[in-house]
């Protein structure tokens, strides 16, 4: 030890060397005049004892014999006194002093040490008794006696120093777990200083493998949770048989090192490489290994399995609406819901975006094989509350079931996909098995799309026009682009056949560019040839979802010298519903350049017209479906008319079919139509000439 101790006397009339009883007796002696205190002073400094009193607080020597004025090196006991060993002390050394301040007050112990002091910057070795003794202020000092140690080799020396200074904790044991020795660093880290060895441990059958191992090995190490003065903490132990130096008893010698920030982090990066940050479900990376294990105890158990694949339909309303956070806020929540409706032994995974899945071993009983679907769908049957604002949300489930539908991970996988592919296209069932000719469709759906992307290579698509007549005169006054696919084996391919793919697979957006520019040439022509009629193209929420659709469209006038005021624009109700980011904004663009915005099938889906003040609409086509609506008074169709006409928009009919109806839009002012009452969609070639003739019979 450095020249750190005793320093700053207070006495109270100490004479510190015997026990209690006979302190106090020879204390009541010297009261009575019995005994002169000079006396007991004199016998102090006959000793060959250094003994002095070290004040734990001011780091000062409060009195001291002659011998330890001796062994320090101090001219008198006032110079002694005067010493600030505060200055030089090194944190290893203040402490131990503070670790034996503690242990004084809370039991009467002591402690034999070989320290090291530096008086005058000579080490001096010294064999220390330390006890308690509490001073008249009621603090607690260090009562030392001292011997000068001569035996001891360098080598020694210089060890108990370094055990002294390390931060590696070092403890000895006996083999019952009691306590021998613990180096200044074990001291501070252990709660108590009789605390045994399987105390130490928060989980006890760590002891007792540590113990094991060490029994048949001699050494064991590993990394594990013990109880410390700062809580439960991470340390790399290693224990190993060696003997008590002193009794020459078997012990342990246990070595530890705290390593709770590495383990921490490790443990850390190995969540987040196996977990999902936002819902901290399990993630795709980890879902494997989870799926196998699961797999193989269902194999085991001779159970089934099922897996469910969980998408939410209107996730991406919520995030393009309400905002990414709002959206954060619905998955953990979905998380939450599919957490609570499943068993504490399934697999609950985020897949990535809005896709979840859950592998549930199921048990015998009543319940269905889709029991989950259908108790995950009345979870979600009331409109939940995200962000404090109450919004409906969707779900569409897939299912497929080990071993009857696939005994693979990327069989169940691809089943499970393709029955929920068929729950979000399916209105009526949301939670739909997976059943074998899924798959033949899936196939056909993928044989499609090749033929789509040769198609969109070797240009195989056509466009036809359907008039747009009026209700007035039976004259064309308009007409609608609809593509056609000339398919080399198949024949002629209606838009209702591939089109769905198209937008699936992302080729809508080519075959829409495609689209948009023959009908932009078509327009031009037209005009050339004095028949500068509207021309209309529906248009994808996929394409008005695209970055380079407006910058494409905006291009089309220069490159192909169409009038942009007189092409519209058939876009569905969805689009002006939140499915499309940024909508308003791309649409205001599209009208800024001279395009129409009609929107097309009105009716079919939220039958809504409050939203249309709130978009740049010229116009709207009301879906067929109401045509049959006419036969009963046409209530809903007047409806459309008038809020339509309020709002400044034209109205087209579609889907007309009989004179009667056409009839009743003339005279309840509906004034376009469209159907095969008319003309269905025919070539350009035959509308040019549609248009030829009315010419002619107008000049008649």
């Amino acid at each position: 030890m450095e020249e750190k101790l005793p320093d700053n006397p207070d006495l109270s009339g100490d004479t510190c060397l015997e026990p209690e009883e006979n302190r106090a007796a020879l204390f009541n002696s010297i009261a009575k005049g019995k005994i002169d205190p000079d006396l007991i002073a004199t016998i102090y400094d006959r000793l060959d004892v250094a003994v002095w009193i070290f004040d734990f607080d001011d780091k000062r020597f409060l009195w001291a014999n002659r011998k330890a004025l001796e062994v320090t090196d101090a001219v008198s006991l006032e110079e002694l006194r005067s010493r600030d060993l505060s200055k030089d002390m090194s944190p290893a050394v203040a402490e131990r002093l503070r670790q034996h301040q503690q242990d004084f007050c809370k039991q009467d112990v002591s402690f034999s040490e070989i320290w090291t002091l530096y008086p005058r910057g000579k080490p001096k070795v010294l064999q220390i008794n330390m006890s308690g003794i509490r001073l008249i202020d009621g603090r607690m000092a260090l009562l030392c006696e001292a011997r000068e140690h001569h035996k001891q080799q360098p080598e020694t020396l210089r060890s108990a120093e370094a055990l002294m200074h390390t931060t590696v904790m070092i403890s000895l044991y006996s083999t019952d777990g009691t306590p021998l020795y613990r180096n200044t660093a074990a001291r501070a880290a252990c709660n108590s200083l009789d605390t045994p060895f399987h105390g130490h441990f928060v989980e006890p059958r760590d002891a007792l493998e540590f113990l094991e191992l060490v029994e048949r090995d001699r050494t064991s190490g590993r990394v594990a949770r013990v109880r410390t003065s700062a809580g439960p903490r991470w340390h790399e132990v290693t224990i190993r048989s060696s003997q008590d130096a002193v009794s020459g008893q078997p012990a342990y010698l246990v070595s530890e090192i705290d390593v709770t920030e590495l383990h921490e982090t490790k443990e850390r990066a190995q969540y987040l490489a196996s977990h999902d940050t936002l819902t901290g479900l399990s993630n795709r990376t980890y879902l494997q290994e989870r799926l196998a294990q699961v797999l193989q105890t269902a194999s085991d158990r001779d159970q089934m399995a099922t897996l469910y694949l969980v998408d939410l339909d209107d996730f991406k309303t919520v995030n393009d609406t309400l905002g990414h956070a709002a959206g954060d806020s619905l998955l953990q929540l979905v998380a939450e819901k599919l957490k609570h409706v499943a068993e504490p032994d399934d697999i609950v995974a985020r897949l990535g975006g809005d896709e979840f899945l859950i592998c549930h071993l199921e048990k015998a009983g009543p319940k269905g094989p889709d029991w989950f679907g259908r108790e995950l769908l009345g979870a979600f049957s009331t409109p939940q509350l995200i962000d404090g604002k109450p919004r409906r949300v969707g779900l569409s489930i897939g299912y497929t079931q080990y071993p009857e539908d696939g005994v693979s991970i990327d069989d169940l996988m691809r089943h499970a996909d393709l029955a929920l592919y068929h729950a979000k296209t399916d209105p009526t069932d949301k939670c739909v098995r997976f059943r074998q000719q899924m798959r033949h469709l899936r196939d056909e759906h993928l044989a499609i799309k090749k033929d789509l992307e040769r198609a969109i290579r070797v240009n195989e698509f056509t466009l036809e026009y359907q008039p747009i007549a009026c209700t007035l005169n039976d004259k064309v006054i308009a007409a609608e682009a609809l593509v056609r696919w000339n398919h080399p084996e198949k024949g002629l391919i209606y838009p209702d056949d591939f089109i769905p793919i198209a937008e699936e697979t992302g080729l809508i957006n080519q075959i829409g560019l495609w689209v948009s520019r023959n009908v932009a040439h078509m327009q031009a022509q037209l005009a050339r040839m004095n028949h500068d009629i509207p021309l209309s193209l529906n248009v994808s929420p996929k394409q008005l979802s695209d970055a380079q659709f407006v910058t494409h469209m905006q291009a089309l006038p220069r490159e192909t010298g169409c009038n942009p005021e007189k092409i519209s624009l058939e876009l569905t109700e969805s689009v002006l519903l939140g499915d499309i980011p940024n909508a308003s904004e791309t649409l205001s663009l599209l009208k800024s350049t001279g395009y129409r915005i009609v929107i097309d099938d009105f009716g079919a889906g939220y039958s809504n017209l409050a939203y249309l003040q709130n978009y740049p609409i010229d116009g709207i086509k009301i879906d067929r479906m109401f045509m049959d609506d006419i036969a009963s008074g046409g209530a809903i169709v007047k409806l459309i008319l008038s809020l339509a006409n309020a709002l400044g928009a034209e109205v087209i009919a579609e889907g007309v079919e009989t004179i009667a109806q056409r009839a009743w839009l003339l005279e309840n002012g509906c004034h376009r139509f469209q159907g095969y009452l008319y003309s269905k969609a025919i070539p350009e070639e035959q509308l040019m000439s549609m248009l030829e003739a009315q010419v002619e019979a107008a000049a008649m």
